[in-house]
């Protein structure tokens, strides 16, 4: 299945959630659903009974529309956390908090994931001094990332330093905005996290 292209704003709507999918709209307050709350369409505005599979679905397509995951992306993951001791769906959103496009949105390089995971893709990215154009290199504690030299007075990436400086960075990164580098300093615990998902759901609906 391919990674969706389509309206993101309409996307979000339908979903009734704040994905992160428009960065600057959104951090102005001027974003659709703010002013719309409610599903796109004529009859968006009705309350439809969901069920249980449907509950399982849309939390789902909140994650995978969230981190930019196509589904065999988002499956491979799901079983590399099912493997692992713990609460699998606790390591599941660690295990997507460590791609290298969400960390290079969460150090405030980028708007959206949309474009952190473009800033990788075409190789504006480093990494402990080593290029890196895969979104889903996985970071660890401990790595440096930083922009490329000749884009760090990209005025896009500015404009998301200045933006991203007034609403405040994750706890788990360390960031020098003015020489466009970071520190991934540790694993972020689950709580710590604000998403607009409740991973018991995928869980479930992968269990059956």
């Amino acid at each position: 299945m391919a990674r969706y292209t389509g309206p993101v704003e309409k996307l979000e709507r339908r979903l009734g959630a704040d994905l992160g999918l428009k960065g600057e709209r959104r951090l102005s307050g001027k974003d659709a659903l703010s002013k719309r709350p409610f599903a796109p369409g004529q009859h968006g505005q009705r309350r439809a009974k969901i069920s249980e599979y449907g509950l399982q679905l849309r939390e789902k397509q909140k994650a995978k529309f969230m981190y930019g995951l196509n589904e065999k992306q988002f499956r491979n993951l799901f079983k590399e956390a099912s493997r692992k001791d713990g609460n699998t769906g606790s390591i599941f959103v660690q295990l997507l908090e460590q791609r290298l496009d969400n960390v290079v949105y969460r150090m405030g390089f980028a708007t959206t994931r949309r474009f952190a995971r473009q800033l990788v893709s075409h190789g504006h990215i480093l990494v402990d001094g080593k290029r890196v154009d895969i979104p889903s290199y996985r970071v660890f504690p401990g790595q440096k990332v930083e922009i490329i030299e000749k884009s760090k007075e990209n005025p896009q990436i500015t404009r998301a330093v200045d933006l991203t400086a007034q609403t405040g960075l994750a706890p788990w990164v360390d960031v020098e905005k003015d020489k466009k580098f970071g520190l991934f300093t540790r694993i972020p615990e689950r709580e710590e996290i604000q998403i607009p998902i409740e991973e018991r759901f995928i869980v479930e609906l992968y269990s059956k």
